[in-house]
């Protein structure tokens, strides 16, 4: 007879564990207790399923409990919830929430994937039925009948993450006027600010209205909310709310049990994802990993960790040792047209960690633009000044966002430097990249900063090192300039530079800028060659216009 094990919650890391245990071990018995209704949902798909893009309901289903009792003989108990874990005994007690009744059931070693829940703030008249959560199957079937039955003309998201930014979209795809509210001054909290500014202008743009450094203190109306309190007094008419505040780990059971729970609220894990009771195991939303990069503690709410730390425990209950490095926060959004992508830490976490670090902005073509439908995107990394390892990379973009950001993710996670990144090669055709992708032209431009070759300011230092009486160029030709220009910029163009040396002064800071960079760059290694004590302007003008 096998061993018997329970797997808690039937998802992304609880049916990844299920379905790996049995490709392993034919023997084993294998029970899954889901609480909901449905297992092994796509619930990353679920905005697109209510804003119509996924027409088919049970396209969100990737498995059902009887193809997965079909396929993997897995026993799967949905409409139970496992209320209780007695470890000296190894038993757990579940109840079936259709018939309420409840029962014992024993195992040799225990997988807990329960995920998170919403965050649910503490706001009068929060539980109207009009204010809506983004979780699950049954949460998207209350949005997509809402939406049809009520015809809401109107609505207000809380919370500028990923799932607020992918409803935002659905909602104005759907002709309802879209306001986003933010407690932070940003959007999309991994991202830095300059590359947030780009999405902040971009949804403006698109009609949807953006509401930062404010948050929601009252729903108020009677039967349904009407109206949305703003802290800064503002208020907002609307015919729905949806919460995208965020996520808490699902660690109470956990914790009534009596397992050790980490310092950011998940529960704790070893490297091979086991709790503090050797027969139990934990995966997905609900633990606490380390940082790959930094090795901090934090949370990751993420499909892609989840799925691949239940198919870890899954060979570690099956005699093959394999231990989980880390989680390195690589994701991608999609805004309407837009594209944002991030991988590794931000400025804001290196930081407060207080990392020696440095960063560069390109802003390269997705494919050769003598190719027809080149777009543009800009690109940040974020990388050791001494050595060039990468720390960190974002993009904000239009085509070929997604293939960029995979390699810089698998740069870090080989613990590349940028110098790595130059000798890629890869592939080139005029309709997918050029000949330097858009990574090499990364590289390039933040290994001149590690050699030295060049040094960098950011906008927002500028306006210091003006008053401390650096001269500032404008690379660009006259036309650019006088369709807008930074503050006190003194234009001459790239080509002209040589033949007006004596325009500008030795003995003060020279800081550069241009279209993009790369104009400002030539200028910087001219002038640098001549004796000039001159620096780029990170980004550009196309990165200032963004901060204004």
């Amino acid at each position: 007879m096998g061993k018997k094990i329970i797997i808690v919650g039937g998802v992304a890391a609880g049916a990844s564990t299920a379905a790996r245990l049995r490709r392993m071990d034919e023997e084993a018995e294998i029970i899954m207790v889901e609480r909901g209704e449905y297992i092994s949902f796509a619930n990353c798909g679920l905005p697109y399923y209510v804003g119509g893009v996924i027409e088919q309901r049970k396209r969100l289903l990737v498995q059902t409990p009887t193809s997965m009792h079909r396929r993997f003989n897995i026993d799967v108990k949905t409409n139970s919830e496992v209320q209780r874990i007695i470890p000296d005994e190894k038993v757990v007690i579940i109840n079936n929430t259709l018939s309420d009744q409840s029962y014992r059931e024993s195992y040799d070693y225990l997988v807990l994937c329960p995920g998170a829940s919403p965050i649910i703030p503490d706001i009068p008249g929060v539980h109207q039925p009009n204010v809506f959560t983004v979780r699950n199957v049954p949460d998207s079937d209350v949005i997509k009948q809402h939406i049809e039955v009520k015809r809401p003309a109107a609505a207000v998201i809380l919370g500028g993450g990923f799932i607020g930014l992918e409803m935002a979209e659905m909602l104005n795809k759907r002709d309802i006027k879209v306001t986003l509210v933010e407690a932070s001054n940003q959007l999309i909290g991994v991202l830095d600010s300059e590359m947030a500014a780009i999405v902040h202008n971009y949804l403006q743009n698109q009609g949807i209205e953006l509401c930062l450094s404010d948050r929601a203190v009252s729903f108020e109306g009677s039967s349904s909310v009407e109206t949305v309190i703003l802290d800064s007094g503002k208020s907002i008419q609307t015919d729905m709310v949806v919460l995208g505040i965020g996520v808490k780990p699902e660690a109470w059971l956990a914790a009534e049990a009596g397992l050790a729970i980490g310092s950011t609220g998940g529960i704790l894990v070893d490297e091979y994802l086991r709790t503090s009771d050797p027969y139990i195991y934990a995966a997905g939303d609900a633990i606490q990993v380390k940082d790959f990069i930094t090795g901090q503690d934090i949370l990751l709410p993420l499909a892609s960790p989840a799925n691949r730390q239940g198919w870890l425990i899954a060979n570690n209950l099956c005699g093959r040792p394999s231990k989980y490095s880390g989680a390195q926060g690589t994701a991608i959004v999609k805004i309407m047209d837009m594209t944002v992508a991030v991988t590794g830490k931000n400025e804001k976490a290196l930081r407060k960690l207080g990392w020696v670090y440095q960063t560069c902005h390109a802003q390269p073509n997705s494919h050769a633009t003598y190719y027809p439908g080149a777009t543009q995107m800009m690109a940040k990394l974020i990388f050791s000044p001494e050595d060039g390892k990468v720390f960190g990379a974002q993009i904000v973009g239009w085509d070929g966002v997604d293939k960029r950001i995979d390699v810089l993710a698998t740069a870090i996670r080989a613990g590349m430097t940028v110098f790595d990144l130059q000798e890629l090669e890869l592939a080139y055709a005029p309709p997918f990249s050029s000949a330097k992708d858009p990574v090499n032209m990364l590289a390039y431009a933040a290994s001149n900063v590690v050699l030295k070759d060049i040094e960098i300011v950011h906008w927002p230092e500028v306006p210091e090192h003006l008053a401390q009486g650096a001269f500032l160029i404008d690379a660009r030709t006259p036309q650019e300039f006088k369709h807008g220009a930074a503050y006190s910029a003194y234009n001459i163009p790239v080509d002209e530079i040589r033949d007006r040396l004596d325009e500008i002064p030795q003995d003060q800071e020279i800081l550069v800028y241009c279209g993009q960079g790369l104009r400002s760059y030539i200028v910087n290694r001219i002038l640098r060659q001549k004796g000039y004590n001159a620096k780029n302007i990170s980004g550009g003008y196309e990165l200032y216009k963004y901060q204004l």
